[in-house]
């Protein structure tokens, strides 16, 4: 009988120990790993951004290997309103949501368009910039290719990246005339100042940059575009003290100045 009453002594006092040890691990276990990345990133004293380094004027990887652009501009910014220093991650429009989601960085910036599509696995900042899909074609062309209906033509060349908004906007609206997907945004717009293709259509900020930097092009109606669309930074879905981190440091940049100050250095 002592035997027994000795092991529930024991076993008791098992389950007890263990009913102590649990709650605390899981609290070591908490405070290893903070819940928000806007503790994570402090904590670190780095801020990891994606960004695919394609697309002026928001990003671009140059031949040095650094980047630059509205958004490398504005990614220091806000690393430095945190605390830390900036780390850029190359990515892809074809593999940004995957590379995100996967954990890669901590925000995701480079004239990133909002969709639904992408809100239902990633959370995104207030937006900075109001855009929408526009043509760009060989000055001598732009009475040519004002509409859809004109560039949707047997004969009409249309040129578009891969993986993003203007692929999924060709593949909507572009169904007679001849599409070509060319793999390198750096370069694309070249192949319509020599005559290789006749039209892409992108977002109104880049057709405006790309004016400035090939004069032979130009855009067709930037005002005007064919859709609606805004840019903002891809953030964590579940995060809500780093998003409201974000939001306000891009409220506080907006407001004070600084980041029209960045758009005309980039843009005039």
């Amino acid at each position: 009988m002592t035997n027994v009453r000795n092991w529930r002594q024991l076993a008791a006092g098992a389950a007890l120990a263990l009913a102590v040890a649990l709650p605390a691990a899981a609290n070591r276990a908490i405070a290893a790993e903070p819940a928000s990345a806007l503790d994570r990133i402090q904590q670190a004293g780095v801020l990891r951004v994606c960004t695919t380094g394609d697309y002026r004027p928001f990003t671009f990887l140059q031949p040095d290997g650094t980047y630059a652009g509205i958004d490398i501009d504005q990614a220091q910014s806000l690393a430095k309103a945190l605390g830390v220093k900036a780390e850029f991650v190359k990515t892809t429009w074809p593999t940004l949501m995957s590379d995100f989601t996967a954990g890669k960085c901590d925000i995701a910036m480079g004239g990133i368009s909002v969709t639904l599509a992408r809100q239902k696995v990633a959370a995104f900042s207030t937006h900075y910039l109001v855009d929408g899909k526009t043509p760009i074609v060989r000055c001598a062309d732009v009475d040519k290719y004002q509409t859809l209906q004109q560039i949707d033509q047997p004969g009409v060349r249309v040129i578009v990246n891969p993986g993003g908004t203007n692929a999924q906007f060709v593949a909507a609206h572009i169904h007679t005339a001849k599409v070509e997907v060319y793999p390198d945004n750096n370069t694309i717009f070249q192949q319509i100042v020599d005559d290789k293709a006749d039209v892409m259509i992108t977002d109104g900020t880049e057709t405006r940059l790309q004016h400035k930097l090939h004069p032979q092009l130009c855009a067709v109606h930037p005002g005007h575009p064919f859709t609606f669309g805004e840019k903002a930074y891809l953030l964590p879905r579940d995060d809500l003290p780093f998003q409201n981190f974000v939001d306000q440091w891009l409220h506080l940049e907006i407001g004070s100045g600084q980041f029209k100050a960045i758009m005309d250095k980039w843009l005039g």
